[in-house]
């Protein structure tokens, strides 16, 4: 009597062992391709785990607590002057997409941004002066083009992605940063070119220092707020001031570009914006800010997705 029972028992597991192998197979490093354009975005997976976030050094990174993060992927590098414009400027909507993913989004209803004051291009160098907004929007452009669900990495999965398994204060020795990252003592003062200095040990250029990068989270001045929040912790107010951004930049000293150090964004940042009201878009004089995007393995609902591509908050 036991047989027919017992059978099926271990086919299941068995069938249940050769599905996680299948989905670790496809749980691999790949490439946007931005059909229509020459622009691909490299996209390396980041296999969840366990970490303690934070660091004791200063109040605004404490306490140090645990935390979980499920699988995504992590844009290699940031984004790049020459792709962002492709949302900037949509001239490539209408190219249709030979391997569209599971998610259909009307392109024509995103929200188109308005030109930037300076045009900062320069091939392979960051995008940068964006608003966390905009920042947010070609997201979800990004989406409704290739049909995959991207977004703004949250505070936490920056952190870890960031640190790349290391505990210490930088994911490469200390005597050794200049061998991985730029900062104000060795960029002469300006944004350089990416992914000229060494990776990460997880394979990820320029996560300390060049451009300083938007995360989802809205800043507070401690981690009291997440402490019963352990599972893929964010932190999202509708407050245009302040929000995250992490990783130092060109301009920061090296003690500004560790793994957990927090910056935030400002009003100043707007200080030399002509419009009334002040533009959804663009930050003047935030030089230093740029991004890089996220694909979780698991992709949410409808409803979970809107909640992480921002609302815009006009500015009087």
């Amino acid at each position: 009597m036991s047989r027919p029972i017992y059978i099926p028992g271990l086919l299941f597991c068995l069938l249940l062992i050769l599905g996680n192998q299948w989905a670790d197979a496809s749980f691999e490093p790949y490439s946007i391709a931005l059909e229509g354009s020459d622009e691909q975005i490299s996209m390396t997976p980041i296999k969840g785990g366990t970490f303690q976030m934070g660091s004791a050094k200063t109040s605004s990174s404490s306490p140090v607590h645990e935390v979980i993060i499920d699988d995504f992927w992590i844009g290699t590098y940031e984004i790049t002057w020459d792709q962002f414009e492709l949302f900037l400027y949509r001239e490539i909507d209408d190219v249709q997409t030979s391997s569209k993913g599971g998610i259909s989004m009307d392109i024509d209803a995103i929200s188109g941004a308005t030109m930037p004051y300076v045009n900062f291009n320069r091939p392979g160098y960051p995008a940068i002066c964006m608003t966390q907004y905009a920042a947010s929007q070609f997201c979800k452009w990004l989406t409704a083009k290739t049909g995959n669900f991207y977004r703004l990495p949250t505070e936490a999965e920056w952190e870890y992605a960031c640190r790349g398994g290391t505990t210490t204060d930088f994911s490469a020795p200390k005597n050794q940063l200049a061998d991985h990252a730029w900062f104000a003592e060795n960029s002469d003062g300006q944004l350089q070119k990416g992914g000229q200095k060494a990776p990460n040990p997880w394979g990820l250029y320029d996560v300390h220092g060049n451009a300083t990068e938007w995360v989802l989270d809205t800043y507070q001045s401690n981690y009291d707020h997440l402490k019963d929040k352990n599972q893929n912790p964010v932190h999202l107010e509708e407050e245009l001031y302040p929000h995250v951004v992490r990783g130092g930049s060109f301009r920061d000293t090296k003690e500004e570009l560790t793994s957990w150090a927090r910056g935030y964004s400002t009003a100043a940042w707007k200080k030399q914006d002509p419009q009334f009201p002040k533009s959804l878009w663009w930050h003047t004089d935030a030089t230093h800010v740029g991004f890089r995007i996220v694909r979780p393995l698991k992709t949410p609902d409808s409803q979970t997705m809107e909640s992480f591509w921002i609302n815009p908050i006009e500015e009087y």
